[in-house]
């Protein structure tokens, strides 16, 4: 008992140095903690992202301008998925120490910038302060940076799910999910699911990769399992502007899979979706019944296992 107590203070020891990025430090910590306990998995897990961060912050320091560093350790975050993958174990109290670290660095950077920069990038730098104020918990001032972002780019993708994400870590679950809604209707692939955390989106992203699906693939295929399995059930009408580029994206691809007919796969979730959304539209102005049969009928011939499951 008294291994393991000195072996987790060992730990905490250098997760607290982790908040200055003093890596050298908490590898020193960590070190310790190994001689104590050469089995220990979260010990050596730490170890292994102390190193990969460490030839992460050499590289920034040689990285001019400061708008640059700051991306490159944005950029970063991606590139430790992908070797969180390739090596064994797993700590969340590791993953929380790094992430803090990382984010504030980034935010560091961003924040240093002279005046004229900020003003010159204006929502851009918003969206990665945002970024980085969310990564750290700071959700109430992140969704201030995002709203700035999406008043003036409502359309894009990426900025809609990063506030829509914000709005579900913080507790509106209603508005986050109109919001993720609209965010993977029409370009899901432009979305960064290495930087969303709420707890909905990480449920589809597994359930695509069970499914089969992989790379931009789960980005696809994430709104369609958000409406066949209920998670996706916020609803709201959409102005006629919106059905109208709704309607445009549809004909759009029905067309593109009549010329090439190898691409349907690829095409097929996100053309479920927008036959999903369509739907949504029909119900909520009354329309027809015989239009609704009609898309409902499309879904049917696109995808029968699918179709069976949205009706039951």
């Amino acid at each position: 008992m008294a291994k393991e107590d000195s072996v987790n203070s060992l730990l905490s020891n250098g997760y607290e140095c982790l908040k200055n990025a003093d890596l050298a430090t908490a590898g020193r910590f960590f070190d310790e903690a190994l001689g104590k306990d050469y089995d220990n998995e979260e010990v050596l897990f730490a170890m292994k992202c102390n190193l990969f961060w460490i030839e992460q912050l050499e590289t920034a320091a040689g990285i001019e301008p400061l708008l640059d560093r700051g991306d490159f350790m944005m950029e970063q975050w991606r590139a430790f998925q992908v070797f969180l993958s390739r090596i064994s174990g797993n700590s969340d109290r590791a993953l929380y120490a790094f992430k803090r670290m990382v984010f504030s660095v980034a935010l560091d950077f961003f924040l240093a910038l002279p005046d004229e920069s900020k003003k010159s990038l204006g929502i851009a730098l918003d969206f990665r302060i945002g970024r980085c104020r969310k990564a750290l918990g700071d959700y109430e001032t992140a969704i201030k940076h995002f709203e700035r972002v999406v008043k003036f780019r409502k359309d894009d993708a990426r900025y809609l799910a990063e506030l829509a994400d914000c709005y579900a870590i913080s507790g509106d679950q209603r508005l986050s999910k109109m919001m993720f809604r609209d965010a993977f209707l029409f370009e899901p692939d432009t979305i960064d699911l290495e930087f969303l955390e709420a707890g909905m989106i990480r449920k589809l992203e597994e359930l695509a990769a069970e499914s089969g699906h992989s790379g931009s693939m789960v980005n696809e295929w994430i709104p369609v399992y958000g409406e066949l399995t209920g998670i996706f059930d916020a609803k709201r009408e959409m102005s006629q502007a919106e059905v109208a580029r709704l309607n445009s994206s549809i004909l759009h691809m029905e067309n593109e899979r009549k010329t090439y007919p190898a691409r349907t796969e690829q095409l097929k979730p996100r053309l479920l979706n927008q036959y999903f959304r369509y739907i949504d539209y029909l119900k909520l102005s009354q329309s027809d019944p015989s239009r609704l049969e009609k898309v409902l009928l499309k879904i049917r011939l696109l995808d029968e296992d699918v179709y069976k499951k949205y009706v039951s």
